[in-house]
């Protein structure tokens, strides 16, 4: 059990394309989703990916059995623990096809002290394995839906300031919300 280093922006690390994961319930693998999840926990995040890590694989982990302080408002997310996953667009239910994104206030590990209000898909599903390599198949909204999206961009090299379209809505968390006590950076 490790605290790793996590990686910052500007790292070019953090922009490589993770590998898929070939071997499940691996030694190797459950002592990286230990480190993941004691490196997660001791940044107070929401979530981490791999890469965040510098660890070039398609895993990434999220959510707690409690709330997170730096998002007090936020449901609680199921802690999982996701490989391989693919994400899809939904509909806003089954009678109702349209697709909606929405925007909303997203920091990062790897980005620390910054904010930006980031476009998400309102609804997806989303697939893949867990660590054993059993299947994981959710549909998911909301504050959910964003925080897998938000990780599962860092398995593609994607940091969520490249998905900002209104750079007035960007800053340092400090001027954007004075008197916060904790930053809130996924």
């Amino acid at each position: 059990m490790t605290v790793r280093d996590i990686l910052k922006m500007g790292d070019p690390r953090l922009l490589r394309v993770a590998q898929p994961v070939t071997q499940f319930d691996a030694d190797e693998l459950h002592l990286l989703i230990t480190d993941m999840l004691d490196s997660m926990r001791a940044a107070n995040g929401a979530g981490l990916a791999a890469p965040q890590i510098g660890v070039d694989i398609q895993v990434v982990i999220f959510g707690s059995n409690e709330r997170n302080s730096r998002y007090p408002d936020a449901p609680i997310v199921p802690k999982t623990v996701l490989l391989n996953p693919v994400i899809t667009p939904l509909g806003q239910s089954e009678h109702d096809a349209t697709v909606l994104e929405v925007e909303d206030w997203e920091g990062c590990l790897s980005v620390p002290g910054l904010r930006a209000m980031v476009p998400r898909f309102s609804r997806i599903r989303y697939t893949g394995f867990d660590q054993y390599g059993d299947p994981i198949d959710r549909t998911v909204e909301g504050f959910h839906a964003r925080v897998v999206q938000h990780e599962c961009d860092h398995l593609m090299g994607v940091l969520y300031p490249m998905r900002v379209r209104d750079f007035s809505r960007f800053g340092f968390t400090e001027v954007l919300f004075p008197g916060l006590d904790t930053p809130q950076d996924d």
